[in-house]
């Protein structure tokens, strides 16, 4: 058993980091089984929103009302999350039964999804069988991102070659109002968003670093620049959600926004050896984790740091940013934490079929749990598992 010293509130040896990662690796393994025995659709390699499956469900996170009628699977954002935890889980492991669920199960699945009759062809936010439905910069974002990392774990030029098509589709939502920014909605161009420019600077920068082509890199530092100037908090280094056609800025602050620009500062010192990135990204890593976690004492009498109410996939979201930075200063203060609410989670948050709800304290009970919310657990718990191989 090794014990871990520590000097000051957030301060951990590296050494605290290495016990745990059978414990989640095998989490990580368990709940995605869960996910395809329970959230079944039961055709096409489609799953559905939540476990039970609600018939009353109707779902909150569009930009306009949700029309659909009957009975339905999930939509693009949930699963698009289930892509990342299985990528996660193939990056841990190298199995190669990974592999075999992203092009067996997976990619089947996405398929239903694409929209190859609106150019630029993208995946739209429902099932192309049911009809024409929305398209978000945002959605073809995080896809594109797992498409690259697919590439990247695979070797399979297919996926880096839709990465780069959903890439065409991104940046055609980019235009001169408010100096620049992407929209978050193609059929509803209200506002900029920090979820529509922030990762999509971190899918230039990757794009640049698996193509180097360097056209990548110009468009990743116009955009990180535009939601810097545009969507950054001046007072705590964090990040707005949007910004409206008016000018006006909505100032509510979540998780994956910081997250996503905290990444994309991490990816630019990396790439150039500025300085000034690097120490723009740990301003943001102090001072979101002063912001989105509070004093929380477990059951078991330990005092840790709890994210509060912020979402799961946010989190994990947030902790992609984390994760970068701590490749470059190895600094475990930070990712210490991650696994503090992971492992209280998996002690105390589980329901009688292994699920999670979207409250971290367990003080409100949730009949449905949503698909994302597991997948991205699924990606935290990988994610953790694979930072406790690095040295």
């Amino acid at each position: 058993m090794v014990t871990c010293l520590g000097l000051g509130t957030f301060f951990y040896t590296a050494f605290c980091l290495s016990e745990n990662k059978n414990n989640e690796l095998q989490r990580a393994e368990i709940l995605l089984n869960q996910i395809f025995k329970l959230y079944d659709a039961g055709y096409g390699n489609l799953l559905n929103e939540t476990y039970p499956y609600n018939e009353e469900n109707k779902i909150t996170y569009l930009a306009g009302e949700d029309k659909l009628n009957g009975r339905r699977v999930a939509y693009l954002w949930p699963t698009s999350g289930v892509f990342s935890g299985v990528n996660a889980l193939l990056k841990v492991t190298g199995n190669s039964k990974y592999q075999s669920i992203l092009e067996e199960k997976i990619q089947p699945g996405l398929q239903h999804y694409f929209d190859d009759t609106r150019e630029p062809f993208c995946y739209q936010s429902y099932i192309t069988e049911a009809g024409e439905s929305d398209r978000y910069y945002d959605d073809n974002i995080w896809l594109a991102i797992d498409f690259c990392e697919s590439f990247q774990l695979t070797g399979k030029q297919e996926y880096l070659d839709r990465s780069i098509q959903l890439w065409k589709f991104i940046i055609s939502g980019w235009d001169g109002q408010l100096g620049g920014g992407i929209y978050w909605c193609e059929q509803k161009k209200k506002s900029k968003n920090s979820c529509s420019n922030a990762p999509a600077s971190v899918l230039a920068f990757q794009l640049f670093e698996v193509t180097n082509d360097s056209n990548y890199f110009h468009w990743g530092m116009k955009i990180y620049s535009w939601t810097k100037q545009n969507l950054q908090d001046s007072t705590d280094f964090l990040y707005f959600d949007n910004k409206n056609l008016d000018g006006k800025v909505d100032e509510r602050k979540y998780t994956y926004n910081s997250g996503q620009m905290l990444q994309s500062a991490a990816l630019l010192y990396k790439l150039t050896g500025e300085k000034a990135y690097l120490q723009e990204a740990q301003h943001i890593a102090s001072s979101a984790m002063r912001h989105f976690t509070e004093d929380f004492r477990t059951p078991e009498g330990k005092n840790i740091r709890l994210f509060k109410n912020t979402g799961n996939w946010f989190n994990a979201i947030l902790f992609r940013g984390y994760k970068e930075l701590y490749l470059l200063d190895k600094n475990p203060e930070y990712i210490q934490v991650f696994n503090d609410n992971l492992e209280y989670l998996w002690n105390h948050s589980k329901d009688e079929n292994g699920l999670f709800g979207k409250d971290w304290k367990g003080q409100k009970k949730e009949h449905h749990k949503w698909l994302l919310d597991q997948a991205s657990l699924v990606e935290l718990y990988a994610g953790l598992s694979e930072l406790y191989q690095i040295k």
